[in-house]
């Protein structure tokens, strides 16, 4: 599988410019975000709560450009509530997220 960085970081070049301190901020942010939408989807018992979750990880990716996790969000808003397999996924491509830095 493979991750598209530059379209987060052309994103976020795009929306400050070369502001390295706003762009650092604001990875970080989407990072926490993602996170934490990730973890409402682990807690999901429902479908609707899954499907919200999903959806707004989803908003949240196309928000930044991170198409790769874009995609993963919109495969989960059709899995069922728990799937451990979209959940390693959703997982995986953000730590390659956070792990990659300029």
């Amino acid at each position: 599988m493979s991750f598209d960085y530059g379209a987060l970081d052309a994103a976020l070049t795009a929306a400050v410019g070369d502001d390295q301190s706003l762009i650092a901020e604001l990875r970080t942010a989407f990072l926490e975000s993602a996170n934490r939408q990730v973890d409402l989807l682990h807690r999901s018992r429902c479908d609707a709560n899954w499907e919200y979750a999903a959806w707004r990880l989803k908003g949240l990716a196309a928000s930044f450009g991170a198409t790769n996790l874009l995609d993963l969000a919109d495969d989960a808003a059709r899995s069922a509530p728990g799937d451990p397999v979209i959940l390693r996924k959703l997982e995986r491509a953000i730590a390659a997220i956070e792990a990659h830095r300029d």
